[in-house]
């Protein structure tokens, strides 16, 4: 009995020592708490806007696959060559073989009107469409314009047919999927995908024509040539037209499409007036970089500097002077050529648009009425009719002014902006009338007039 008390007593002596103990220990415990991070200023965002990361097509490929047709081309002119070993030894009169092409084309209109490339129809004799059902129906050209690589077809018939909704080119966004559809290597219905890669694309920034193409990563190949290029509502945002190629003619990660803009005025002028209303402000000069900035010894870098005007057009009539530069037309900010004549070209003459322009460091606008274009494109030249001012200043009637030229051979001679086109093969000229009427394939004689009145005469072989 004794052993128990005592042992009972060491047990619950120890109890209490230890219960003293962990008192003690956890009245002096302290909990660390580590300092909160410093608060560093980055360039990334702290919180993410919600962004559209639907990758299904589906929809889109839906409403559009049986809109875009398949296009063949015959024309005639194809090389000739013998038939058999006896034409080529005896030299018997060889066939001529008819030339087929083919492309793409996007029905725009139930009664069957087509927009296409005027490459892909070019001196066509015939034209047939084959639509996504395999049924073939006869076509005719209703009209093109070959600046712009844009053609109008229409289906001979009377059925319904699917087609394509115009969406606005102007609120694509760079990074947007898109979808390319279209025929190539004669594969009929083909979809690729791919996003938008740039816009306001121009790809010779040294030739005549005014391009302003949308550039994607949707694979394109031979044959793609004037089909769709396509939103994620499956509406038209571009005409297919060209693709970047190491020199085999195939997609190498880059091809460009007419703003559907540009094409659906096309289009409606075709069928309205049967030709191209091209709309003009009547200014020449030069979009803006780098090295044109430093050249003229000016801060800007971006824009489009004027550096003519035109006679009796919108952008002198509302005050424009030399030496302002364009920096937003309507709500188009104008950071390049290219900007300026994609959103020109989807105007009409007698259109009225606000120009803003820096001059001397102030920004202004002024409202403008675009007119149609004066100009022909004539042996590499760009021609006006002198203007009774002009004519007076270079002491003749007769001529046509020079505004611009292409061609090399004219331009290695000396032929520049300013000169005066007198005469072509000996016949003098007074208009551009008069300039269409003469056969530009068959020049072997031209005269001009220089700046300093000096006539100059060449003979072509």
């Amino acid at each position: 009995m004794k052993s128990f008390l005592k042992y009972s007593a060491v047990a619950f002596g120890a109890a209490f020592l230890t219960l003293l103990g962990y008192h003690e220990i956890h009245q002096k415990t302290v909990v660390y708490t580590p300092p909160a991070p410093p608060i560093v200023n980055t360039n990334f965002a702290t919180s993410a806007s919600p962004i559209n990361t639907s990758t299904d097509f589906t929809m889109a490929a839906e409403k559009t696959i049986d809109a875009v047709v398949h296009i063949t081309n015959t024309s005639s002119g194809g090389s000739q060559q013998p038939s058999n070993l006896w034409e080529f030894f005896y030299n018997t009169p060889s066939r001529e073989y008819p030339r087929v092409g083919m492309g793409s084309g996007v029905i725009v209109s139930s009664d069957g009107y087509i927009i296409t490339n005027n490459h892909v129809i070019e001196n066509a004799t015939e034209i047939q469409i084959t639509t996504n059902d395999n049924k073939v129906f006869e076509a005719e050209l209703i009209g093109s314009d070959a600046n712009a690589d844009i053609a109008v077809l229409k289906i001979k018939g009377n059925e319904a047919f699917p087609y394509v909704r115009f969406a606005d080119s102007d609120n694509t966004r760079i990074g947007e999927w898109v979808l390319a559809v279209g025929n190539p290597y004669n594969l009929n219905s083909t979809v690729t995908a791919g996003i938008i890669s740039a816009k306001s694309r121009d790809l010779n920034d040294y030739d005549n024509k005014s391009q302003s193409f949308i550039q994607t990563d949707a694979a394109v190949n031979s044959g793609n040539s004037g089909g769709a290029l396509i939103n994620l509502n499956g509406d038209l945002i571009g005409i297919n037209t060209a693709i970047t190629s190491n020199g085999m003619g195939t997609f190498i990660g880059y091809s460009f499409a007419v703003p559907s803009n540009i094409a659906r005025k096309i289009f409606e002028d075709i069928v309205e007036y049967g030709n191209v209303q091209k709309a003009l402000l009547g200014v020449t000069g030069n979009g803006l970089n780098a090295r044109i900035a430093e050249q003229l010894g000016i801060e800007e870098t971006e824009g489009f500097y004027v550096a003519g005007l035109e006679e009796n057009m919108g952008a002198k009539e509302a005050g424009m002077q030399e030496e302002d530069i364009i920096t937003r037309i309507d709500n188009t900010p104008i950071r390049r050529f290219a900007d300026m004549t994609g959103y020109l070209g989807s105007k009409r003459p007698g259109d009225t648009v606000d120009v803003t322009f820096v001059r001397e460091g102030k920004e202004e606008t002024v409202a403008v009425v675009l007119k149609r274009t004066p100009f022909i494109n004539y042996y590499g030249m760009r021609l006006r009719d002198l203007s009774p001012k002009e004519a007076k200043t270079y002491g003749t009637k007769e001529g046509v002014y020079v505004s611009g030229v292409q061609n090399n051979r004219l331009y290695r001679r000396g032929v520049q902006e300013g000169d005066v086109l007198l005469a072509v093969n000996g016949k003098e000229v007074t208009s551009n009338e008069d300039v269409i009427a003469l056969d530009e394939n068959s020049i072997y004689e031209l005269t001009f007039m220089n700046k300093k009145g000096e006539k100059m005469r060449f003979i072509f072989e």
